[in-house]
């Protein structure tokens, strides 16, 4: 399954033009059949050109993965424990792109023109905005979206869609999404797996665009260094 920090990049992905700084909120919920499973997943993302930053938790400055491709590395932070533990960046990345093509393969989207859009009824109130709704379907999956002008742009994750290779993996999934006239506030994903029917829905609650600071996305000051796990899947 794909992890949930890069679900927090790929469910979202905006359209327009590129901010100074994207900082928002979402939960990520499963569903099989029509019971949820566990608890919604509570994330916090914030991006500004080749940093990001991804917490969980209830409130801010939770655990976090902080990826700064601009200096090609990463490192996870423990609030709690105040440690800093780096993270082999060559493994995130193979972990994430096998993630991305077993999503890509298992929604039916990896052929060109294999998923098509069409609009839904009526409008969505999401995190204040109102959201038009849209239906890609692709031949395994199909995804609803609601969306809504709040000129933030893809641009803000091309560097992080090339490097999850999301943008090969995805193919015509990813370019219909491209095509949709505003920001997801919402993502329903549908799919069949072993016979059952499975459904990862996404939200954003809050959204603010605007300069970051800087130290979101560094070591903070009187945290210690500690040996990172082996390997990806202890991440």
């Amino acid at each position: 399954m794909i992890q949930p920090w890069l679900l927090a990049v790929l469910l979202v992905l905006p359209k327009g033009s590129t901010p100074p700084g994207l900082y928002y909120e979402q939960t990520t919920q499963s569903v099989v059949g029509t019971s949820p499973r566990g608890a919604p997943v509570r994330t916090r993302v914030y991006s500004t050109g080749r940093r990001m930053r991804l917490e969980s938790g209830e409130t801010q400055g939770g655990p976090a993965l902080v990826l700064r491709l601009d200096e090609d590395r990463a490192f996870r932070l423990d609030p709690t424990a105040k440690t800093a533990s780096l993270v082999d960046l060559t493994r995130l990345r193979a972990q994430s792109q096998m993630d991305v093509s077993v999503a890509g393969e298992a929604l039916g989207a990896t052929e060109e023109g294999a998923a098509r859009t069409t609009p839904l009824e009526g409008t969505k109130v999401i995190a204040g905005r109102t959201c038009r709704g849209f239906r890609i379907a692709s031949a395994q999956a199909s995804l609803e979206v609601y969306v809504a002008q709040v000129g933030v742009g893809i641009e803000a994750f091309t560097d992080f869609l090339e490097w999850s290779g999301a943008g090969q993996s995805l193919g015509s999934l990813l370019d219909e999404l491209r095509k949709l006239p505003g920001f997801p506030l919402e993502t329903r994903v549908r799919a069949k797996v072993n016979g059952e029917s499975v459904a990862t829905i996404t939200t954003v609650t809050k959204m603010e665009l605007g300069p970051l600071t800087p130290a979101l996305f560094d070591v903070p000051a009187g945290f210690r260094m500690v040996e990172g796990p082996a390997s990806p899947e202890e991440d």
